[in-house]
């Protein structure tokens, strides 16, 4: 937050590394558009969980002048899947976490994390990234940490494994998606190439191995 990557200096550091990071390793498995989409089920969060970190990560990589933000790109689902996946271990730190949350935000700003103006959950994290927001959690700056590494990957991460949806992460930093060939046109400095709309396991040369 205030003493954080601004999004600026995020998308900047992001666009030298997502050459490495747009496929994730098989073996891990995870406010209007991005509503739409949240109709679908929740597989690890509960209703109240699942509600506290769509605005969570709706303010770590928020929507703004430049496009989409975390939220759009389904950044919660990415992260609801994993816990049910690679990260279940995680699982209980996750509930533990979003409940200190919400009960520093309702003694600090008087409501739950959710439902305070975009200024007071920035507040809040900001604390809560500082280790001054207090819970049964320890650390405070830890969950932070936890929830923000998640949310980059949730973001920026091959679509197969939920977030990114709809490529969002990827038109961010101008990355044009997967390809298995790069062509003489593609290598050329004086134009942008076009996007693939493609992740790698749109290519059956991938494994996809399981969410």
């Amino acid at each position: 937050m205030k003493h954080g990557l601004t999004r600026r200096e995020l998308l900047k550091q992001l666009g030298t590394m997502i050459g490495a990071a747009v496929v994730m390793p098989a073996a891990v498995t995870f406010r209007a558009q991005a509503q739409t989409a949240a109709g679908e089920a929740f597989i690890s969060l509960t209703p109240a969980e699942s509600q506290t970190l769509r605005a969570i990560v709706a303010r770590l990589i928020p929507a703004d002048e430049n496009g989409p933000g975390a939220l759009e790109a389904r950044a919660d689902r990415f992260i609801d899947r994993a816990l049910a996946g690679a990260l279940k271990s995680q699982r209980p730190t996750y509930a533990a976490g979003l409940a200190a949350l919400n009960s520093y935000a309702q003694s600090s700003k008087g409501s739950d994390f959710a439902k305070l103006s975009a200024a007071d959950q920035d507040a809040v994290l900001t604390d809560m990234q500082q280790n001054r927001a207090t819970g049964p959690t320890g650390a405070s700056g830890q969950f932070f940490n936890l929830v923000r590494t998640h949310t980059i990957q949730g973001t920026f991460s091959d679509p197969f494994y939920g977030g990114n949806a709809n490529f969002i992460g990827w038109d961010l930093i101008g990355y044009p998606g997967t390809r298995i060939v790069v062509s003489a046109d593609l290598q050329r400095m004086d134009s942008k190439p076009a996007p693939s709309r493609k992740g790698a396991y749109d290519y059956g040369m991938f494994s996809k191995g399981e969410l």
